[in-house]
Formats: structure tokens, sequence, C-alpha cells
């Protein structure tokens, strides 16, 4: 048996929600904007190809893969439950581009796990593939976040819980608005982008942050989606981190003319997201930012709505 794993694309932080939230992305298209993991029955315990449109930018080595190491985790994990482990054969097909700000090493976390969960017959639930997930993207950005691990996953917007058992819930999201989310096709690591960050922040910065983060998951809960996108401004990160992205200032200010209800930074970035109600605006958008924020070939833009289903299986062909 073989099946395809499909994980999409996801936005940390939502400008308010530094490391606590974060939302599955899908093009309203219906182009598919993440990673995608096959896996099937193998001859050996472990092997492993990478192949897709941002394939080259990944070690050749399988074992500095990230879906290596997910296999390491599930196999320890393994040893807790009475499933005995399957020799696999699993192909990665690269589709995000690395340090892109989409949660582009999640995508392939999150694939990759569900992939090798499903061929077991689910034998590990949800909160212990989350809480390794977390743990996968710990070794690629330096720490433990799931602020991109979770949406991608269990898909729509979720908060960042992380109390007790408890690591993610998903909180009410907006489906009229669209979101225009581009990526200039240059690289920002996250390393380099919590670099810039000051270690300490004045008391009014923090008290904004939180006011506006509890206005924002309240107006979510309440269904006030004009205070919900109000609070979408950025105190922590965006100050500091804009200055990493060319072409920032004045995208925001285009997507401030083209009717956006806010304007911020896809995670570390470089990528950007505008959130938008009428689809003619957000193409138009979406058009200037292609001919006026992409740096090159690699980039993209895309009009996405939140992903709400998260990862799940396709078939059985990539």
């Amino acid at each position: 048996m073989s099946l395809v794993v499909y994980a999409p694309a996801s936005t940390a932080n939502v400008s308010v929600g530094f490391d606590v939230l974060g939302g599955a992305l899908t093009p309203i298209d219906g182009q598919q904007l993440g990673d995608r993991v096959k896996i099937s029955e193998g001859s050996e315990a472990f092997s492993f190809a990478c192949v897709g449109r941002f394939a080259d930018k990944l070690p050749d080595d399988p074992k500095k893969n990230i879906v290596f190491d997910c296999y390491v985790a599930f196999k320890a994990a393994l040893l807790k439950t009475d499933t005995k482990l399957l020799n696999v054969d699993i192909t990665l097909e690269k589709n995000l581009p690395v340090g892109s700000g989409l949660g582009s090493s999640s995508s392939s976390i999150v694939a990759a796990l569900e992939a090798l969960n499903a061929l077991h017959k689910h034998p590990l639930d949800e909160n212990v593939m989350l809480a390794i997930m977390g743990e996968m993207e710990g070794i690629i950005s330096g720490g433990v976040h799931y602020d991109n691990v979770a949406p991608c996953y269990l898909g729509g917007m979720q908060l960042m819980i992380n109390e007790g058992d408890i690591i993610s819930q998903k909180i009410p999201s907006f489906q009229h608005w669209c979101w225009v989310v581009a990526y200039p096709g240059i690289t920002i690591s996250t390393a380099a982008a919590r670099d810039i960050l000051p270690a300490q922040y004045r008391l009014s910065e923090t008290l904004t942050y939180g006011r506006r983060l509890g206005a924002f998951v309240h107006a979510c809960h309440s269904n006030q989606p004009e205070l919900a996108s109000k609070m979408l401004k950025d105190v922590i990160a965006e100050p500091y981190r804009s200055q990493l992205i060319p072409g920032f200032k004045e995208a925001r200010l285009f997507a401030e003319q083209s009717g956006a209800m806010a304007m911020g930074i896809s995670g570390s970035g470089p990528t950007v997201f505008a959130v938008m109600t009428d689809l003619k605006q957000a193409q138009s958008l979406q058009h200037w930012l292609t001919e006026n924020f992409l740096q090159n070939d690699e980039g993209f833009c895309h009009i996405c709505h939140l992903d709400e289903q998260g990862a799940r299986v396709l078939g059985t062909e990539l």
C-alpha cells in the first residue's frame, strides 16, 4: 500500500500573535500550496528521495533531511505502542521555498509524520503527533514552536495554548477574508529574523501586544471581523523585521490604498500577507505585488483562504 499526504503552507504570528497564532493557507484557485509526501512499504528500513521545485535547496544526504529525523522520532514513539515498525520508502515533494515564512519546514515535518502514522494505521494520537512535530520544528529553528506545525496539521486558525496537555486549539475564522500572500523569492532564516529582535521590550509594548491579541481572539469568537482586522498590528517583530524585506514599505502603502484591512509579515518573512474582503481588490493587489514586490522567478503571489482541513491523505500518486 502507498499513500500521498499533503500538508498546507501556513502563516505564523498573524501580526497580532507572535509565537501564539498561526493559520493554514490554501489558494482559492484550487492550487496546492504545500509539501507532499509519498510513502509505501519498502525493502529496507528507510529509503528516501526528494523531488519538487525547491528540492535543490535541501541537503543531498538523506540523513540530513528533516524527514529522516521525523522517521527516527516516529520510530521511538512507536516503541510505546503495540504497532510494529514497517520498512518505509518515502519521497518528499518539496514545493515550498526554504526560509520563506510560509512554514516550509513545518509542511515537510507534518506531511512526513502524518504519512508515517497513516501507513501504520494511526497508532499515535493527535497530541502525541503534535508534540513530535513541535520537537522536529525545534531542530530547524532552534526552539520548539507550534505556530506553524499546529495549523499545518490541524487546519484553520490555531491559538497556541501549551499548558498541561493542551498544545493548540482552533479558534473561529472569517471565511470571507481573502489572504493575499506574496513570497518575493529571497530567503530570511528564522534565526536571523530572531536575532534582529530586541532582547527586551517596553512595558507599554507588551501591554499593547496582550490587549490586541485578547481583542482579536474575542472578535473571532464573537464574529466581529472589522474589530478583528483592526487588531492585526504587530508591535513585536514587524518594526524590526520589515527592514530585512526589500519593498515592504511600498507594498504596505499600496495594499492600504487598495482596500486591505491589514497587512503584515508572514512568520519570520520575507513573505507578506494582506487581508481583504473584495476579490477584485485582492486581484489588483496580487497583480501589483507580482509586478513590483517579487524579486526573481522563484517568487509567487496567491490569493488564499484559510485551509480548514490541514494535513490530509490525497491518494496514491504524486
